[in-house]
Protein backbone atom coordinates (compact mmCIF):
# COMPACT_ATOMS: atom_id res chain seq x y z
CA UNK A 1 0.00 0.00 0.00
CA UNK A 2 1.48 3.42 -0.96
CA UNK A 3 2.15 5.83 1.94
CA UNK A 4 -0.74 8.14 2.91
CA UNK A 5 -0.12 11.75 1.80
CA UNK A 6 0.80 14.13 4.65
CA UNK A 7 -2.25 16.35 4.12
CA UNK A 8 -4.56 13.31 4.39
CA UNK A 9 -3.01 12.38 7.74
CA UNK A 10 -3.48 15.98 8.91
CA UNK A 11 -7.14 15.97 7.88
CA UNK A 12 -7.67 12.64 9.65
CA UNK A 13 -6.21 14.03 12.90
CA UNK A 14 -8.33 17.19 12.68
CA UNK A 15 -11.46 15.10 12.03
CA UNK A 16 -10.78 12.92 15.07
CA UNK A 17 -10.21 15.98 17.26
CA UNK A 18 -13.48 17.53 16.07
CA UNK A 19 -15.42 14.34 16.84
CA UNK A 20 -13.88 14.08 20.32
CA UNK A 21 -14.68 17.73 21.06
CA UNK A 22 -18.20 17.28 19.68
CA UNK A 23 -18.80 14.25 21.89
CA UNK A 24 -17.66 16.16 24.98
CA UNK A 25 -19.69 19.28 24.22
CA UNK A 26 -22.85 17.34 23.38
CA UNK A 27 -22.83 16.08 26.99
CA UNK A 28 -22.09 19.49 28.50
CA UNK A 29 -24.99 21.71 27.52
CA UNK A 30 -24.66 23.79 30.67
CA UNK A 31 -21.55 25.43 29.22
CA UNK A 32 -21.23 27.01 25.78
CA UNK A 33 -24.82 26.08 24.90
CA UNK A 34 -24.66 27.08 21.24
CA UNK A 35 -21.46 25.07 20.70
CA UNK A 36 -23.02 22.13 22.44
CA UNK A 37 -26.01 22.26 20.11
CA UNK A 38 -23.65 22.31 17.12
CA UNK A 39 -21.68 19.42 18.56
CA UNK A 40 -24.81 17.37 18.99
CA UNK A 41 -25.69 18.09 15.36
CA UNK A 42 -22.28 16.90 14.20
CA UNK A 43 -22.55 13.61 16.08
CA UNK A 44 -25.98 12.57 14.82
CA UNK A 45 -27.65 12.27 11.44
CA UNK A 46 -31.20 12.51 12.76
CA UNK A 47 -31.59 16.30 12.35
CA UNK A 48 -31.33 18.33 9.15
CA UNK A 49 -29.10 21.41 9.03
CA UNK A 50 -32.17 23.67 9.26
CA UNK A 51 -32.76 22.41 12.80
CA UNK A 52 -29.98 24.73 13.98
CA UNK A 53 -32.00 27.86 13.16
CA UNK A 54 -34.19 29.62 15.72
CA UNK A 55 -37.31 28.97 13.67
CA UNK A 56 -37.21 25.18 14.03
CA UNK A 57 -36.98 23.19 17.28
CA UNK A 58 -33.50 21.92 18.10
CA UNK A 59 -34.42 18.51 19.40
CA UNK A 60 -31.11 18.03 21.21
CA UNK A 61 -31.68 21.16 23.34
CA UNK A 62 -33.27 20.52 26.75
CA UNK A 63 -37.00 21.18 26.53
CA UNK A 64 -37.51 22.19 30.18
CA UNK A 65 -41.08 20.91 29.91
CA UNK A 66 -41.94 21.11 33.60
CA UNK A 67 -40.30 24.51 34.06
CA UNK A 68 -42.22 25.85 31.06
CA UNK A 69 -45.61 24.53 32.16
CA UNK A 70 -45.23 25.69 35.75
CA UNK A 71 -44.08 29.11 34.52
CA UNK A 72 -47.00 29.46 32.11
CA UNK A 73 -49.60 28.46 34.70
CA UNK A 74 -48.00 30.59 37.42
CA UNK A 75 -48.04 33.63 35.13
CA UNK A 76 -51.63 32.89 34.12
CA UNK A 77 -52.77 32.65 37.74
CA UNK A 78 -50.90 35.84 38.69
CA UNK A 79 -52.46 37.61 35.71
CA UNK A 80 -55.93 36.76 37.04
CA UNK A 81 -55.03 38.62 40.23
CA UNK A 82 -53.61 41.63 38.37
CA UNK A 83 -56.73 41.86 36.20
CA UNK A 84 -58.88 42.10 39.32
CA UNK A 85 -56.78 44.99 40.60
CA UNK A 86 -56.66 46.62 37.14
CA UNK A 87 -60.41 47.19 37.31
CA UNK A 88 -60.27 48.85 40.73
CA UNK A 89 -60.02 52.63 40.95
CA UNK A 90 -57.90 52.37 44.11
CA UNK A 91 -54.99 50.01 43.48
CA UNK A 92 -53.30 50.30 46.88
CA UNK A 93 -50.36 52.23 45.47
CA UNK A 94 -47.28 53.04 47.54
CA UNK A 95 -43.92 54.52 46.57
CA UNK A 96 -40.65 52.63 46.88
CA UNK A 97 -37.31 54.14 47.87
CA UNK A 98 -36.54 54.96 44.22
CA UNK A 99 -39.91 56.79 43.97
CA UNK A 100 -41.32 54.19 41.57
CA UNK A 101 -44.87 52.99 42.31
CA UNK A 102 -45.88 49.55 43.53
CA UNK A 103 -49.45 48.27 43.90
CA UNK A 104 -51.24 45.53 45.75
CA UNK A 105 -51.23 43.73 42.40
CA UNK A 106 -47.40 43.67 42.34
CA UNK A 107 -47.17 42.16 45.81
CA UNK A 108 -49.97 39.65 45.27
CA UNK A 109 -48.71 38.45 41.88
CA UNK A 110 -45.18 37.99 43.24
CA UNK A 111 -46.47 35.93 46.17
CA UNK A 112 -48.44 33.63 43.86
CA UNK A 113 -45.57 33.09 41.43
CA UNK A 114 -42.92 32.42 44.07
CA UNK A 115 -45.28 30.04 45.87
CA UNK A 116 -45.68 27.99 42.68
CA UNK A 117 -41.94 27.96 41.96
CA UNK A 118 -40.98 26.89 45.47
CA UNK A 119 -43.61 24.14 45.46
CA UNK A 120 -42.09 22.66 42.31
CA UNK A 121 -38.42 23.65 42.46
CA UNK A 122 -37.66 24.20 46.15
CA UNK A 123 -33.90 24.65 45.79
CA UNK A 124 -34.00 27.14 42.92
CA UNK A 125 -33.04 30.75 43.65
CA UNK A 126 -35.34 33.65 42.81
CA UNK A 127 -34.61 37.25 41.83
CA UNK A 128 -37.81 39.30 42.17
CA UNK A 129 -38.54 42.99 42.18
CA UNK A 130 -40.60 43.45 45.36
CA UNK A 131 -39.98 42.98 49.10
CA UNK A 132 -42.44 42.92 51.99
CA UNK A 133 -40.94 45.57 54.32
CA UNK A 134 -43.76 48.07 53.68
CA UNK A 135 -46.42 45.45 54.28
CA UNK A 136 -44.96 44.43 57.63
CA UNK A 137 -45.68 47.92 58.97
CA UNK A 138 -49.03 48.40 57.23
CA UNK A 139 -51.52 45.77 58.42
CA UNK A 140 -54.36 47.20 56.33
CA UNK A 141 -52.39 46.95 53.09
CA UNK A 142 -51.13 43.48 54.03
CA UNK A 143 -54.66 42.22 54.69
CA UNK A 144 -55.92 43.70 51.42
CA UNK A 145 -53.26 41.78 49.50
CA UNK A 146 -53.90 38.60 51.47
CA UNK A 147 -57.59 38.69 50.52
CA UNK A 148 -56.58 38.85 46.87
CA UNK A 149 -53.99 36.10 47.12
CA UNK A 150 -56.07 33.54 48.99
CA UNK A 151 -59.06 33.98 46.65
CA UNK A 152 -57.15 33.79 43.35
CA UNK A 153 -57.16 30.30 41.84
CA UNK A 154 -57.18 28.68 38.43
CA UNK A 155 -60.46 27.17 37.25
CA UNK A 156 -58.78 23.87 36.41
CA UNK A 157 -58.15 21.72 39.55
CA UNK A 158 -55.27 19.81 37.94
CA UNK A 159 -53.52 23.04 37.00
CA UNK A 160 -54.05 24.46 40.48
CA UNK A 161 -52.71 21.27 42.04
CA UNK A 162 -49.57 21.45 39.89
CA UNK A 163 -48.87 24.92 41.27
CA UNK A 164 -48.80 23.56 44.80
CA UNK A 165 -52.01 24.68 46.43
CA UNK A 166 -52.67 27.72 48.59
CA UNK A 167 -50.49 29.85 50.87
CA UNK A 168 -51.15 29.18 54.57
CA UNK A 169 -51.76 32.71 55.91
CA UNK A 170 -50.81 36.38 55.58
CA UNK A 171 -47.53 36.01 57.47
CA UNK A 172 -46.50 33.12 55.23
CA UNK A 173 -47.36 35.31 52.24
CA UNK A 174 -44.92 37.98 53.42
CA UNK A 175 -42.18 35.41 53.90
CA UNK A 176 -42.81 34.05 50.41
CA UNK A 177 -42.57 37.53 48.87
CA UNK A 178 -39.14 37.93 50.46
CA UNK A 179 -37.84 34.70 48.91
CA UNK A 180 -37.13 36.79 45.82
CA UNK A 181 -33.99 38.25 47.40
CA UNK A 182 -31.38 36.19 45.53
CA UNK A 183 -28.36 38.13 44.32
CA UNK A 184 -28.46 36.27 41.00
CA UNK A 185 -25.20 35.39 39.28
CA UNK A 186 -23.51 32.96 36.92
CA UNK A 187 -24.10 29.70 38.81
CA UNK A 188 -27.13 27.51 39.30
CA UNK A 189 -30.86 27.65 38.56
CA UNK A 190 -32.32 31.13 39.02
CA UNK A 191 -35.75 32.60 38.25
CA UNK A 192 -36.30 36.31 37.53
CA UNK A 193 -39.74 37.75 38.29
CA UNK A 194 -41.36 41.08 37.52
CA UNK A 195 -44.90 40.61 38.88
CA UNK A 196 -46.19 43.72 37.10
CA UNK A 197 -43.77 45.14 34.57
CA UNK A 198 -44.95 48.58 33.56
CA UNK A 199 -46.66 49.57 36.81
CA UNK A 200 -47.20 53.11 35.51
CA UNK A 201 -48.97 51.67 32.47
CA UNK A 202 -50.98 49.46 34.80
CA UNK A 203 -52.05 52.54 36.78
CA UNK A 204 -52.97 54.64 33.75
CA UNK A 205 -54.93 51.85 32.08
CA UNK A 206 -52.32 50.98 29.46
CA UNK A 207 -50.12 47.97 28.77
CA UNK A 208 -48.37 45.88 31.41
CA UNK A 209 -46.93 42.38 31.66
CA UNK A 210 -46.44 39.60 34.20
CA UNK A 211 -42.90 38.40 33.51
CA UNK A 212 -41.00 35.25 34.43
CA UNK A 213 -37.61 34.10 33.17
CA UNK A 214 -35.66 30.96 34.06
CA UNK A 215 -31.86 30.88 33.88
CA UNK A 216 -29.23 28.19 34.24
CA UNK A 217 -25.69 29.37 34.91
CA UNK A 218 -26.60 32.87 33.79
CA UNK A 219 -28.17 31.83 30.47
CA UNK A 220 -31.92 32.31 29.95
CA UNK A 221 -33.57 28.98 29.11
CA UNK A 222 -37.32 29.71 29.51
CA UNK A 223 -39.25 32.96 29.23
CA UNK A 224 -42.96 33.65 29.79
CA UNK A 225 -44.85 36.95 29.45
CA UNK A 226 -48.50 37.41 30.38
CA UNK A 227 -49.95 40.50 28.66
CA UNK A 228 -53.62 40.92 29.67
CA UNK A 229 -54.31 43.99 27.50
CA UNK A 230 -52.69 42.96 24.19
CA UNK A 231 -54.89 41.55 21.39
CA UNK A 232 -54.96 37.76 21.14
CA UNK A 233 -54.69 38.10 17.36
CA UNK A 234 -50.98 37.86 16.51
CA UNK A 235 -51.47 39.73 13.23
CA UNK A 236 -53.20 42.74 14.81
CA UNK A 237 -50.91 45.71 14.02
CA UNK A 238 -49.80 48.09 16.73
CA UNK A 239 -51.45 51.48 16.75
CA UNK A 240 -50.54 54.75 18.40
CA UNK A 241 -53.18 54.37 21.12
CA UNK A 242 -52.14 50.92 22.34
CA UNK A 243 -50.26 52.40 25.30
CA UNK A 244 -53.33 53.96 26.92
CA UNK A 245 -57.06 53.50 27.47
CA UNK A 246 -56.80 49.73 27.16
CA UNK A 247 -58.97 46.90 28.44
CA UNK A 248 -58.80 43.16 29.00
CA UNK A 249 -62.16 42.55 27.33
CA UNK A 250 -62.89 39.59 25.06
CA UNK A 251 -60.27 39.19 22.37
CA UNK A 252 -57.49 40.49 24.59
CA UNK A 253 -54.97 38.76 26.81
CA UNK A 254 -52.05 36.69 25.53
CA UNK A 255 -49.22 34.58 26.94
CA UNK A 256 -45.90 34.60 25.08
CA UNK A 257 -43.46 31.78 25.78
CA UNK A 258 -40.02 30.76 24.62
CA UNK A 259 -37.62 27.89 25.32
CA UNK A 260 -34.00 28.10 24.20
CA UNK A 261 -33.61 26.08 21.01
CA UNK A 262 -37.34 25.34 20.68
CA UNK A 263 -38.86 28.55 19.33
CA UNK A 264 -41.50 30.93 20.66
CA UNK A 265 -45.29 30.67 20.94
CA UNK A 266 -48.35 32.70 21.82
CA UNK A 267 -51.65 31.54 23.29
CA UNK A 268 -54.75 33.21 24.70
CA UNK A 269 -54.52 34.12 28.38
CA UNK A 270 -57.12 32.01 30.18
CA UNK A 271 -58.34 31.20 33.67
CA UNK A 272 -57.77 27.44 33.86
CA UNK A 273 -55.79 24.92 31.84
CA UNK A 274 -53.47 26.36 29.20
CA UNK A 275 -55.02 27.18 25.84
CA UNK A 276 -53.42 25.77 22.69
CA UNK A 277 -50.38 27.72 21.58
CA UNK A 278 -49.04 28.51 18.13
CA UNK A 279 -45.58 29.37 16.86
CA UNK A 280 -44.70 33.02 16.35
CA UNK A 281 -41.91 34.69 14.41
CA UNK A 282 -40.68 38.17 13.71
CA UNK A 283 -41.80 39.86 10.52
CA UNK A 284 -39.11 40.30 7.84
CA UNK A 285 -38.44 43.97 7.12
CA UNK A 286 -38.59 44.30 3.34
CA UNK A 287 -38.87 48.09 3.34
CA UNK A 288 -37.23 49.95 6.23
CA UNK A 289 -39.33 53.04 5.56
CA UNK A 290 -42.39 51.06 6.62
CA UNK A 291 -40.85 49.58 9.77
CA UNK A 292 -42.20 50.51 13.19
CA UNK A 293 -40.38 51.39 16.40
CA UNK A 294 -41.56 50.37 19.85
CA UNK A 295 -40.31 52.39 22.80
CA UNK A 296 -41.23 53.22 26.37
CA UNK A 297 -43.98 55.69 27.23
CA UNK A 298 -41.85 57.22 29.98
CA UNK A 299 -39.14 59.55 28.66
CA UNK A 300 -37.10 58.68 31.74
CA UNK A 301 -36.86 55.06 30.56
CA UNK A 302 -35.50 55.73 27.07
CA UNK A 303 -34.07 58.70 25.18
CA UNK A 304 -36.96 59.46 22.84
CA UNK A 305 -35.14 62.30 21.08
CA UNK A 306 -32.33 60.01 20.01
CA UNK A 307 -34.87 57.37 18.96
CA UNK A 308 -36.40 59.91 16.58
CA UNK A 309 -32.97 60.66 15.08
CA UNK A 310 -32.30 56.96 14.59
CA UNK A 311 -35.63 56.49 12.87
CA UNK A 312 -34.86 59.39 10.55
CA UNK A 313 -31.42 58.03 9.62
CA UNK A 314 -32.93 54.59 8.92
CA UNK A 315 -35.57 56.21 6.71
CA UNK A 316 -38.45 55.13 8.95
CA UNK A 317 -41.43 57.40 8.40
CA UNK A 318 -44.03 55.84 10.68
CA UNK A 319 -44.42 57.35 14.17
CA UNK A 320 -43.05 55.28 17.04
CA UNK A 321 -45.44 53.20 19.12
CA UNK A 322 -45.07 53.87 22.83
CA UNK A 323 -46.17 51.35 25.42
CA UNK A 324 -45.06 50.18 28.83
CA UNK A 325 -43.52 46.87 29.83
CA UNK A 326 -42.14 43.80 28.09
CA UNK A 327 -45.32 43.79 26.01
CA UNK A 328 -42.98 45.49 23.52
CA UNK A 329 -40.83 42.35 23.31
CA UNK A 330 -43.89 40.17 22.76
CA UNK A 331 -45.29 42.52 20.14
CA UNK A 332 -42.19 42.52 17.94
CA UNK A 333 -41.65 38.78 18.46
CA UNK A 334 -44.99 38.03 16.78
CA UNK A 335 -44.48 40.60 14.02
CA UNK A 336 -46.96 43.22 15.22
CA UNK A 337 -44.00 45.61 15.54
CA UNK A 338 -40.47 45.54 14.17
CA UNK A 339 -37.80 47.21 16.32
CA UNK A 340 -37.57 47.89 20.06
CA UNK A 341 -35.20 50.58 21.29
CA UNK A 342 -34.42 51.40 24.91
CA UNK A 343 -31.69 54.03 24.82
CA UNK A 344 -29.78 55.05 27.94
CA UNK A 345 -30.89 58.25 29.66
CA UNK A 346 -28.21 58.05 32.35
CA UNK A 347 -24.58 56.92 32.41
CA UNK A 348 -25.05 55.25 35.78
CA UNK A 349 -28.44 53.50 35.40
CA UNK A 350 -28.36 49.71 35.25
CA UNK A 351 -31.27 47.76 33.76
CA UNK A 352 -32.79 45.09 36.01
CA UNK A 353 -32.66 41.49 34.83
CA UNK A 354 -36.36 40.94 35.56
CA UNK A 355 -37.23 43.70 33.07
CA UNK A 356 -35.63 41.85 30.14
CA UNK A 357 -34.92 38.13 30.76
CA UNK A 358 -38.18 36.69 29.42
CA UNK A 359 -38.55 39.14 26.52
CA UNK A 360 -34.95 38.77 25.41
CA UNK A 361 -35.33 35.00 24.97
CA UNK A 362 -38.75 35.18 23.32
CA UNK A 363 -37.52 37.64 20.67
CA UNK A 364 -34.39 35.60 19.95
CA UNK A 365 -36.42 32.40 19.64
CA UNK A 366 -38.78 34.20 17.24
CA UNK A 367 -35.90 34.95 14.87
CA UNK A 368 -34.68 38.23 16.29
CA UNK A 369 -31.51 39.51 17.88
CA UNK A 370 -31.27 41.40 21.17
CA UNK A 371 -28.17 43.32 22.27
CA UNK A 372 -27.25 46.49 24.08
CA UNK A 373 -26.39 49.67 22.17
CA UNK A 374 -22.79 48.51 21.65
CA UNK A 375 -23.89 45.27 20.02
CA UNK A 376 -23.14 43.03 23.04
CA UNK A 377 -25.61 40.33 24.06
CA UNK A 378 -27.46 41.06 27.29
CA UNK A 379 -25.54 39.46 30.17
CA UNK A 380 -27.81 38.02 32.87
CA UNK A 381 -24.95 36.39 34.78
CA UNK A 382 -23.57 39.33 36.78
CA UNK A 383 -26.27 39.79 39.43
CA UNK A 384 -29.64 41.49 39.74
CA UNK A 385 -28.83 44.05 37.06
CA UNK A 386 -27.45 44.12 33.53
CA UNK A 387 -24.34 45.84 34.86
CA UNK A 388 -22.27 45.03 31.76
CA UNK A 389 -24.81 46.46 29.29
CA UNK A 390 -26.15 49.85 28.28
CA UNK A 391 -29.59 50.09 26.71
CA UNK A 392 -31.40 47.55 24.55
CA UNK A 393 -31.78 47.11 20.79
CA UNK A 394 -34.08 44.33 19.54
CA UNK A 395 -34.74 43.76 15.85
CA UNK A 396 -35.09 41.00 13.24
CA UNK A 397 -31.72 39.27 12.94
CA UNK A 398 -31.21 40.24 9.30
CA UNK A 399 -31.36 44.01 9.99
CA UNK A 400 -30.02 44.14 13.53
CA UNK A 401 -26.47 45.11 12.48
CA UNK A 402 -27.88 47.91 10.33
CA UNK A 403 -29.89 49.26 13.26
CA UNK A 404 -26.92 49.01 15.66
CA UNK A 405 -24.70 50.94 13.24
CA UNK A 406 -27.15 53.84 13.16
CA UNK A 407 -27.73 53.69 16.92
CA UNK A 408 -23.99 54.07 17.50
CA UNK A 409 -23.77 56.95 15.03
CA UNK A 410 -26.51 58.82 16.87
CA UNK A 411 -25.44 58.22 20.46
CA UNK A 412 -21.76 58.69 19.71
CA UNK A 413 -20.46 55.17 20.37
CA UNK A 414 -17.80 53.78 18.07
Amino acid sequence: MPPRPAHSKFLLIISLLVLILAAILSRTTTFFPRLALLASHLTTTSHPASSLTTKSPIMSAPSYEKELKVAQLAVQRAAILTKRVFHEKAKGTVSKDDKSPVTIGDFGAQALIISALKANFPTDEIVAEEESATLRTDASLRDQIWELVKSTKLDDPAAEELLGGSIKDADAMLDIIDLGNSKGGAKGRIWAIDPIDGTKGFLRGGQYAVCLGFMVDGDVKVGVLGCPNLPVNDSAPLDAGIGENQSDDEGRGVIFSGVLGHGATSRPLGTGALAEGKAISMKPIKDMTQASFCESVESGHSNQGESAQIAQKLGITRPSVRMDSQAKYGSIARGAGDIYLRLPTSKTYQEKIWDHAAGDLIVREAGGQVTDTTGKRLDFSVGRTLAENKGVVAAPAEVHDQVIKVVQEVIGQK
